[in-house]
């Protein structure tokens, strides 16, 4: 009987795939290099999510009674100051996707009423510029957000269920009826194939360096984070020694497939030049257009008019921006106060200020959070009120989100080598049984993260870009300051005391 309540290596898969893939990884990867992000999504399956996936299930067995995620796990293996710095940086990314989201879903609600992207013809008042008027929303969002997390509201999180449902259903209908519309098409597609430079070379501009294709493995390696929280569940997988490496590899080959697929269909109706090469079109509402574009030409194809086809496009564009709405309220009441607590709960409360560590009658660390959400506030303003278009505004929103969730892996790979030399610990489930292997592993692992990393940030500098360069880079260094700062008081605090 108790086998028969462990999790089979296809209810691992399904579980992997629910977790991280994200059909927005799809449209983004299209808008930046087309084709060839198909060959970058690939290269982030094999070279990090496979290894690290296996990396993050040994940590996850060996300490999977401690509070704290990955706090503990680096805590264990490194020590407790550079897991407090390495946590308070992986909280960043959090914070910046806060801060995205509060931004990025007044589109989708502009969608959902008017069929596309009208976000900038708003002006708050007739005073504020459409940038100004998104982030005065993007702020009251998320206060308001954060009054109702604080007081326990939290039932609202059971609609990403319901935006979960629609968030799967989107990539469905998209590639089956690109299927459709490329059979009826006769094998033709939108964006021509003209040999293997289609697969190597971006039809957009800003990709034409080799700095900046170097760059986009940040993206790539964004459309895969996550694993980390698989890690817990190792112990719930039935002879997890065969099947979480089975597991793990059959769903990082299933995901790569899918990945790759859903680029190439997004090219059987969308031509690069003519539906996204607009100023029009940003990293906001490029999932949007897209799915709108997919509407207008099917209609097309089936032989409706333009002005059915135009409707059609624009009803597309409503559902894309139900399910995302949807999904973007159930996962912002859960993250709002999900990883700042555990950070806090694993964490030693001495280190922290009393006030922080104090939860409510509702069991939320309100005051920890009111300060989260200051800062989301303050970045929100400074980047809206900065002068900045909406495809400026939504790329540094995207390169602060890639930077913050790529910047922990440093520290959890960097940590591994250290985590195999510890001794005494109970370890169910391992994978790296060979020093060398394990070294080579994470040397190579460690270099595609420094160098994309390093690229992502280089490359505004040398276009002269330096807002982009500077709010890029600000949320790790900003964070790992910041969560210095707060051990060494807490540390010296409790060496006075």
């Amino acid at each position: 009987m108790k086998n028969n309540k462990k999790m089979s290596v296809s209810g691992l898969v399904l579980m992997i795939l629910s977790s991280i893939f994200g059909f927005a990884n799809v449209t983004v990867a299209y808008d930046q290099m087309g084709y060839a992000s198909i060959i970058w999504y690939v290269f982030a399956a094999l070279v990090f999510f496979l290894p690290t996936g296996l990396m993050f299930a040994e940590y996850g067995s060996s300490f999977s009674n401690e509070k704290g995620g990955i706090y503990s796990w680096l805590k264990n293996s490194i020590g407790e100051k550079l897991a407090f710095i390495g946590t308070f940086i992986w909280l960043s990314a959090w914070i910046i996707w806060m801060i995205s989201v509060s931004s990025k879903v007044w589109i989708p609600v502009s969608n959902i009423f008017f069929g596309t992207d009208k976000t900038s013809t708003w002006h708050l008042f007739g005073i504020f510029s459409s940038m100004q008027t998104i982030g005065i929303l993007g702020i009251l969002w998320v206060l308001i957000s954060t009054l109702c997390a604080t007081k326990g509201f939290n039932q609202i999180s059971k609609v990403a269920n319901i935006g979960g449902i629609f968030s799967i259903i989107l990539p469905v209908l998209f590639v089956i009826i690109s299927i459709f519309i490329l059979f009826a098409n006769h094998g033709n597609l939108a964006e021509q194939v003209h040999g293997m430079s289609t697969f190597i070379k971006s039809p957009n501009p800003l990709f034409s360096s080799p700095i900046a294709v170097m760059s986009f493995v940040v993206y790539a390696i964004f459309a895969y984070g996550g694993m980390e929280s698989m890690g817990g569940i190792v112990d719930q997988v039935d002879n997890p020694k065969r099947n979480f490496p089975r597991g793990v590899i059959i769903g990082g080959i299933i995901m790569a497939v899918i990945y790759s697929g859903a680029i190439f269909f997004v090219g059987v109706t969308a031509n690069w030049q003519q539906v996204l090469g607009k100023g029009s079109v940003n990293l906001g509402n490029i999932t949007y257009v897209l799915v709108s574009n997919l509407g207008y030409v099917l209609a097309k194809t089936i032989g409706f008019s333009s002005a059915t086809a135009i409707i059609t496009g624009e009803w597309f564009a409503r559902f894309a921006g139900l399910s995302m709405f949807l999904a973007y309220i159930g996962s912002f009441f859960v993250l709002i106060y999900s990883p700042i607590k555990s950070f806090i709960e694993g964490s030693d409360p001495k280190i922290w200020p009393k006030r922080v560590t104090k939860l409510n009658k509702h069991g939320m660390p309100a005051f920890a959070m009111w300060i989260q959400a200051a800062a989301v506030a303050v970045v929100i303003f400074a980047i809206s009120f900065s002068g900045s278009g909406a495809q400026k505004f939504y790329l540094i929103l995207t390169d602060m989100g890639n930077i913050s969730s790529t910047f922990p892996y440093l520290f959890l790979v960097g940590a591994f080598p250290f985590f195999k030399k510890l001794k005494n610990i109970e370890r169910p489930f391992v994978f790296y049984k060979n020093k060398l292997f394990t070294t080579v592993v994470v040397t190579i692992i460690m270099i595609v993260l420094i160098l994309g990393i390093g690229f992502t940030a280089i490359e505004p500098i040398l276009t002269k870009d330096y807002e982009t360069a500077f709010w890029t880079i600000f949320g790790p260094i900003a964070f790992g300051l910041i969560g210095w700062i707060i051990y060494d008081i807490g540390t010296h605090k409790q060496k006075n005391a």
